[in-house]
């Protein structure tokens, strides 16, 4: 399974805007949601209606800059499957080459019971 997500930064993407940072460039939180934009477009047509999943892990390596304006593309590409774990190759790339790779961990949950565990507190 394989996905996509993409995006033209704007100045809400930016490091400074999100607080991760100070400059404005693309900044890792909005970088990492892309990737995980990605893992979703991939499991997109997989999953019943009954069935979610929830990010569980994340390791990436934010490698290079992306100005405001530029176009970046995540990509996403199951590696693995242990139960209820799917385990996604991420990358990022813009016109400049490599911006981010990495790997990111979902679980499959049942939508019903997940909610209630989460909102019976």
């Amino acid at each position: 399974m394989r996905g996509t997500a993409s995006l033209v930064v704007r100045d809400l993407d930016t490091a400074a805007a999100l607080g991760s940072g100070d400059v404005d460039v693309l900044g890792t939180p909005r970088l990492i949601a892309l990737c995980e934009q990605a893992t979703m477009a991939a499991l997109a047509d997989e999953l019943s209606a009954s069935v979610s999943s929830i990010g569980m892990r994340i390791r990436v390596d934010h490698l290079q800059p992306t100005p405001v304006g530029a176009s970046v593309t995540a990509e996403a590409v199951l590696d693995k499957i242990d139960g209820r774990r799917l385990t996604f190759t991420v990358s990022v790339s813009d016109s400049g080459g490599l911006v981010a790779a990495g790997k990111i961990t979902r679980a499959l949950v049942d939508r019903a019971s997940f909610l209630e565990k989460c909102c019976s507190a």
